[in-house]
């Protein structure tokens, strides 16, 4: 609760903060101040949530695991201010602006981490997903960004509706928004509660860009301007992912109907996972390949919520930190480079070895290599789905699928290492090299003491 009132007034204070202050760098330290003290606001309530949760008007419920996962998406954006914070001025005028509408993101993923109703699930998923249509087509001078936009609120709207349908059907057979209390276990499953839940399942699957509602993800992701990418890509998915585990895992997980969603999701994650990595192959834009790595990502996340037990729930949060960190690490360097081609890469270690270095520890990560955040992330949703059973063929799939990616992640190490170039690099400031070290370590101490974090829960 503290991270959503701390959030959204943060978003309000920024917005008056464009109007009052000229200089863009004072904007950012304003936005970093910002996100620190709803990250510390929202610790503040472990005490009194580290024994049982509580329930806010029937709408919000705040237990251990929102204030945890909160803390995860805060820190996370924190890491990403002090990284791309500076970036946001090249985009255009309106800085402060687009710091508020990041701050309004981060109310609604703290939203989503907490509802306990239907209607709040609702606005969650709109808070979060507004203000991802006008930062897509922030760059006003670029055609790529406006499609991107238009393409992303079009798509985006249509998701909306199918996901108030999936609502109004599931109301319709249970008589309740409140999702403790929608009592669809029974069998025979109620028609309109089936239907329900496979127009929220087809619905928040747009929202985290899985197979086959991913077509806008390579085009929006491409076309928007990078550093809002980086965001959007890492720390909004994780806030769609969340939304997901909590209803599913919540109102759906009992009785004869969990078998059927629970069909139907796994399909998708084993669609995710093939053509997201296959499609990765293809690219030859890192850009545009970190885009369909974010589907295949999405593949190994939705075990999380298949799998219907407490290694699910640990593993959203792991996954979440080691995929946001790495993902916002690699892009942070991109950005430095002006040829987003994987030749642009070429020779990257000899010029600047620190930044090929981190880009390295984060593509290790992600393709889920030992003694990274990624490899513990990736055996904690495995290990949920083999727990849960008759999922053992997917799992086998994800390894076969994991085993692909090093492949296209690959490229990226051996064009910095082994290829000759001379990548042309924007000035790196100090802040910038001190970030980076800052991302390798939680890397590392994430993959080494997994522990660090899954602790609070």
């Amino acid at each position: 609760m503290n991270a959503l009132i701390s959030t959204a007034l943060s978003g309000v204070v920024m917005m008056f903060v464009g109007l009052f202050v000229r200089n863009k760098q004072n904007i950012k330290f304003f936005a970093i101040a910002a996100i620190i003290v709803a990250f510390i606001a929202n610790l503040a309530l472990y005490p009194t949530v580290e024994h049982g949760g509580y329930i806010v008007y029937g709408m919000i419920e705040v237990t251990k695991f929102s204030v945890v996962f909160n803390a995860v998406v805060l820190g996370a954006t924190l890491l990403y201010f002090l990284l791309s914070g500076s970036e946001f001025e090249k985009v255009g005028e309106h800085v402060a602006d687009y710091f508020a509408l990041i701050f309004f993101i981060l109310a609604g993923i703290t939203l989503a981490s907490s509802f306990s109703n239907l209607l709040m699930l609702f606005l969650a998923i709109e808070i979060l997903s507004i203000p991802q249509y006008i930062l897509a087509g922030a760059d006003k001078k670029n055609l790529k960004s406006n499609e991107a936009s238009l393409k992303y609120f079009l798509m985006g709207s249509f998701s909306t509706g199918i996901l108030l349908m999936g609502i109004t059907l599931i109301y319709g057979a249970a008589g309740s928004f409140n999702i403790t209390e929608l009592g669809l276990g029974s069998d025979p499953v109620h028609p309109l509660a089936l239907c329900g839940i496979i127009l929220l399942v087809f619905a928040l699957a747009f929202k985290v860009s899985a197979v086959p509602f991913h077509f806008w993800t390579p085009d929006v992701y491409d076309g928007s301007p990078t550093v809002f990418t980086s965001f959007m890509s890492t720390v909004v998915k994780a806030g769609g992912f969340v939304a997901f585990l909590r209803m599913f895992h919540v109102s759906f997980a009992g009785g004869a109907i969990s078998q059927h969603w629970t069909l139907i999701l796994a399909i998708i994650t084993a669609a995710t996972l093939i053509l997201g990595n296959f499609s990765a192959v293809f690219q030859q834009s890192v850009k545009r390949m970190l885009a369909y790595s974010s589907i295949a990502q999405a593949g190994f996340m939705l075990f999380a919520v298949i799998s219907l037990n407490n290694m699910g729930a640990q593993g959203i949060i792991l996954y979440a930190a080691a995929y946001s960190i790495a993902t916002i690490g690699v892009f942070a360097v991109l950005m430095k480079l002006k040829d987003y081609t994987f030749e642009g890469f070429n020779g990257l270690a000899r010029k600047e070895p620190l930044l090929a270095f981190t880009v390295a520890v984060c593509l290790f990560s992600l393709a889920g290599i030992p003694v990274t955040a990624g490899f513990f992330a990736k055996y904690f949703v495995l290990s949920a789905a083999i727990q849960h059973g008759n999922l053992l063929w997917l799992v086998i799939l994800a390894v076969l699928c994991a085993a692909v990616s090093v492949y296209y992640y690959f490229r990226v190490i051996m064009a910095m290492y082994f290829k000759q170039g001379e990548p042309e690099v924007l000035p790196v400031s100090g802040g910038f090299k001190a970030a980076l070290i800052l991302t390798v370590v939680l890397i590392l101490a994430l993959g080494i003491f997994p522990n660090l974090l899954l602790c609070w829960l």
